[in-house]
């Protein structure tokens, strides 16, 4: 038997021994279980719309079934509607926020492999018409040499839908929600592509306020889409 390297930690992963083990169909070893332990999946009741989890929040940002931040969405006439479920695996903590810097910054493309099954599990689950991954500028894309979003689909074996392209390049991590809210429609929608009636999942890495998938959802399901969902790793 080789030896398997964890893609996080590059340790060599020791497989559990045990009837499961020896009786199942073995499951390709990516990670090891420390590496596993250490990445907290958002669990228990959550955001109706963002999956942010309650368990850690103060009463006075939860209302209902809806956070804060997605409850000012909602109340806003602009924005209300447009982004139906967003779904985290992951909560942002600094072991995942590492992964994810090795990722897009240091050009890590195999660490897509970790996710994918999480993405193929939830594609079977909502079945969408199209698979959007948010599109980097072309300065980032040139930085980066991928599009991290795109990889996680690719990596999936699934296919990857170029809705969208980005319009507008400035970082919007250095903006406040409000700037984040009121800066022009960051995207443009391929019009050769369809959406009338569809189903999308937008792909992103990290759900932060939301602003970037929402302009997303907001021209899309503008252009005729049933519904938007999107799928990010980080909540």
């Amino acid at each position: 038997m080789t030896n398997t390297h964890c893609l996080i930690c590059h340790d060599i992963i020791q497989p559990s021994i045990g009837w499961i083990s020896i009786f199942s169909k073995e499951k390709e070893l990516l990670i090891c279980s420390i590496c596993e332990g250490k990445l907290e999946k958002v669990e228990g009741e959550t955001c109706r719309i963002c999956s942010r989890p309650f368990q850690f929040l103060d009463e006075r940002f939860k209302h209902d079934d809806l956070c804060h931040d997605c409850k000012r969405w909602e109340e806003d006439i602009d924005w209300n509607g447009y982004l139906t479920f967003n779904h985290s695996i992951f909560t942002y903590n600094e072991f995942l926020k590492e992964i994810i810097a090795t990722y897009k910054f240091r050009g890590d493309y195999v660490l897509s492999r970790i996710f994918a099954p999480y993405l193929i599990n939830y594609v079977n689950k909502l079945n969408p018409d199209l698979l959007v991954p948010i599109p980097l500028s072309e300065e980032r894309l040139y930085e980066r040499g991928f599009n991290q979003a795109e990889a996680l689909i690719i990596e999936s074996g699934l296919i990857s839908s170029r809705l969208l392209t980005r319009t507008h390049a400035e970082k919007q991590s250095k903006k406040s929600r409000s700037e984040r809210i009121h800066i022009p429609q960051v995207f443009k929608l391929d019009q050769e592509m369809d959406v009338k009636g569809k189903s999308i999942l937008l792909i992103d890495d990290i759900y932060t306020t939301g602003s970037t998938l929402r302009h997303a959802a907001k021209l899309i399901k503008g252009s005729g889409a049933q519904r938007v969902h999107s799928f990010t790793l980080a909540r």
